[in-house]
């Protein structure tokens, strides 16, 4: 059996960071939950973030990077670099099967197991089942119109919705 689910998404426009995820959560041929909540704020509410992959291993990785944003006082591309080290090198954490994307107004990465500290140049991450559909509709949208990262994120994540079959349109939005 696989699990498959998720996606999220994060564009950064106009001095604002959003961020969105959808709610389902598959497990093999089955949708097991449909209003998942896969996106967080942290760090005194200055961070957001979301996580793809599994539920238990992504909560655990938010955990560990929330504790590094605290342990380098709120420098995200600090802690980030911190988490995608210990995440390579950790025994325990190597085998954790999650993606994340960090971000504040300033910062966006996406972080992996394998040690990845990416921050895309067009302002834009995806990532899960439905993240490149989801990606590729934010760049066009963040191109080719004037709506805010809010709308952004919300309208991208519908398209994906419509295309990916592990992403639903129960969609969560957080901005700063």
């Amino acid at each position: 059996m696989r699990s498959h689910s998720t996606t999220i998404l994060a564009v950064r426009r106009d001095g604002k960071l959003a961020i969105a995820g959808d709610g389902q959560v598959t497990f093999d041929k089955t949708v097991m939950k449909h209003k998942a909540r896969k996106i967080r704020r942290i760090g005194d509410g200055k961070v957001l973030a979301g996580f793809a992959g599994s539920a238990a291993d992504g909560m655990t990785l938010l955990d560990k990077f929330e504790a590094k944003l605290s342990e380098y006082r709120g420098n995200i591309t600090r802690a980030a670099v911190e988490l995608a080290k210990d995440w390579r090198t950790d025994r325990y954490l190597r085998r954790l099967e999650a993606l994340l994307i960090v971000g504040d107004t300033e910062h966006l990465f996406v972080l992996s197991g394998t040690g990845d500290v990416v921050e895309p140049d067009d302002d834009v991450a995806a990532i899960g089942s439905g993240g490149p559909y989801a990606q590729a509709a934010a760049v066009a949208l963040l191109r080719n119109s004037t709506m805010s990262a809010e709308q952004i994120v919300s309208e991208a994540l519908a398209i994906a919705a419509k295309i990916c079959i592990y992403t639903n349109e129960d969609i969560a939005v957080e901005v700063l």
